[in-house]
């Protein structure tokens, strides 16, 4: 038996004053990516240097402004990476570096050579703070552990004495959601009361969830009692700093935004230690499907999970939100149907707003494609196939031919097993009616409509189980000429039209015409569906006759 007794719940916050549960996201939050240092320290394979540089060039791309380059004093390479992005002039002059440290004096000194001749950087201190580090890890008290942080901000002052460009100061309560609130309050404002107002710059306080331990709501209860607390909170910038280990990484991400917060930091697509950190993009595609600007160049996903998955040696699974390659795909029919009526809707009423059941954005908006929408398996149903029909090749089926039809592909589904792609729907509809050859035939037709009683006459060629054969007859009109014509050969032949229609397939001068013709046996009631194409749209339902005929015999 599964022995949930080992463990406990983690305790929720007594905030009856919340005000988040009624507020919207309105705007974008300061996006920091920390793809170069969270999301390569977890990765089996870390980035090398040309990595690295490709991965900065996309962020830069992407439109980020504060980007975390690595732990500097920890590590040579990530040490002569962020040279190489100074040498290089790699670095444009809106965009802030973010270094991570320790809050100890030959780190911040090492960390201080690192930065140097970078005009504007984020030096992020931090020290753990949470009940269980501070017992089984540190053995300390609460003062100890402050003594760390202030002792840390200190540093980072005195190390300002010789450097030119500007530095911002951030410094999180590392597994802050194990922290005490009142103790994380504490240690943040003794970090605020010894750094001052340093350049005029906002002080950054990072909250990471860096164990995620709890419901969304009671991490975004947190986030509005921190920032209602904060002293000088007009002089704070409330950052984020979400994991996923319960698998709402940005459910809480979203909700801290509700609660106060200003700044993510998070990865390109989840990366990072254990179940991976917040993933930047589908919160932002998450605003951009409510009408908020993102404020990130994200109109390509294909391009950023190219470069994502080059560089991190890691794929990105199908059902990734957004950026997946089956999360816009649909496999069953009723969603087939109406994503089908919906995109034909929101072409008939061009509506303003994108509104298609299924498709909570328009895949092209964020470089997708049409094609791929629909996939046809054994559990699609006619709306699938039409719209593959439809929306790839042009045929636009009557409503009885697609449930017709979606039975043939079901059949080759089922037969061979997994998905059938748009050319193998396309190839069985030509086999199915456009190339039928037995047991008729057609050769050559003549339609002449110009006689004096208002009958027509069709002349036509044709075989018959390999025969040759020659009929003309008048009629009230082509089909119903071409029916006596062809009674007059082959006297077995009994069918009626019981339904007739057209369009066109194409446009100018060389357009060709489908023509869809459902036909009934008169003697078995066996009713099918014919198809016939033509430049011509009499000649498109003589040919319609003829595939309907082979079909019902």
């Amino acid at each position: 038996m599964l022995n949930y007794k080992r463990y406990k719940k983690n305790p929720v916050v007594d905030f009856k004053d919340r005000t988040w549960p009624n507020k919207e996201i309105e705007k974008a939050p300061i996006w920091c990516s920390v793809d170069l240092r969270d999301g390569n320290q977890a990765l089996i394979e870390p980035m090398n240097v040309d990595e690295k540089m490709e991965m900065f060039d996309l962020l830069i791309k992407l439109g980020f402004k504060e980007i975390e380059i690595g732990f500097p004093a920890a590590s040579q390479i990530e040490f002569d990476f962020l040279r190489q992005l100074v040498n290089e002039n790699k670095i444009p002059s809106d965009v802030k570096v973010q270094v991570l440290c320790q809050c100890r004096q030959e780190l911040i000194d090492r960390t201080f050579e690192a930065i140097e001749g970078i005009p504007n950087v984020i030096f992020h201190i931090y020290n753990s703070t949470s009940t269980l580090q501070r017992d089984v890890v540190f053995n300390m008290d609460r003062d100890e552990i402050i003594d760390i942080a202030v002792a840390g901000t200190n540093m980072v002052k005195e190390g300002m004495k010789n450097h030119e460009g500007d530095i911002q100061l951030e410094y999180s309560p590392e597994s802050f959601t194990g922290t005490e609130l009142d103790f994380a309050l504490d240690i943040c404002t003794a970090v605020q009361d010894a750094w001052g107002n340093v350049n005029d710059n906002p002080i950054i306080f990072n909250l990471p969830a860096t164990v995620e331990m709890n419901t969304p709501n009671v991490y975004a209860d947190q986030i509005e009692w921190m920032s209602t607390h904060f002293k000088d909170r007009e002089n704070v910038i409330l950052s984020v700093h979400p994991h996923n280990d319960r698998g709402t990484g940005v459910a809480i991400s979203e909700l801290s935004l509700l609660a106060g917060a200003d700044r993510i930091e998070g990865t390109l697509l989840g990366n990072g230690e254990r179940t991976g950190n917040v993933d930047i993009l589908t919160i932002a595609y998450n605003m951009f499907s409510q009408g908020v600007n993102p404020e990130l160049n994200i109109e390509n996903i294909k391009e950023i999970v190219d470069v994502y998955e080059r560089c991190t040696k890691m794929d990105v699974d199908m059902r990734h939100p957004y950026a997946g390659k089956l999360v816009f795909t649909a496999f069953s029919g009723s969603h087939q149907d109406a994503i089908n009526k919906g995109v034909k809707a929101l072409k008939e009423r061009g509506g303003e707003h994108w509104e298609v059941p299924y498709l909570p954005i328009d895949p092209a908006d964020i470089g997708r494609e049409y094609e791929p929408v629909v996939r046809i398996n054994s559990q699609s149903g006619k709306g699938g196939v039409a719209y593959v029909m439809d929306s790839i090749y042009g045929y636009k089926l009557p409503k009885d031919m697609q449930r017709e039809f979606a039975k043939v592909i079901q059949k080759i589904s089922e037969k061979e097993g997994g998905e059938v792609k748009p050319e193998k729907i396309m190839a069985a509809f030509k086999k199915e009616y456009l190339e039928k050859k037995d047991p008729f035939e057609l050769i050559f037709v003549d339609v002449d409509d110009r006689s004096s009683n208002d009958d027509t006459k069709v002349s036509v060629d044709f075989k018959y189980k390999g025969e040759k054969m020659y009929s003309e007859a008048e009629g009230n009109g082509p089909i119903d000429a071409l029916k006596t014509a062809i009674r007059q050969c082959v006297p077995e032949v009994d069918f009626t039209v019981e339904d007739y229609s057209e369009h066109s397939l194409s446009q100018g001068s060389h357009a060709k015409a489908a023509a869809y013709m459902k036909m009934k046996n008169s003697r078995t009631g066996k009713v099918t569906y014919g198809v016939g194409i033509s430049s011509n749209i009499t000649r498109a339902g003589i040919r319609g006759i003829f595939s309907g005929m082979n079909r019902l015999l």
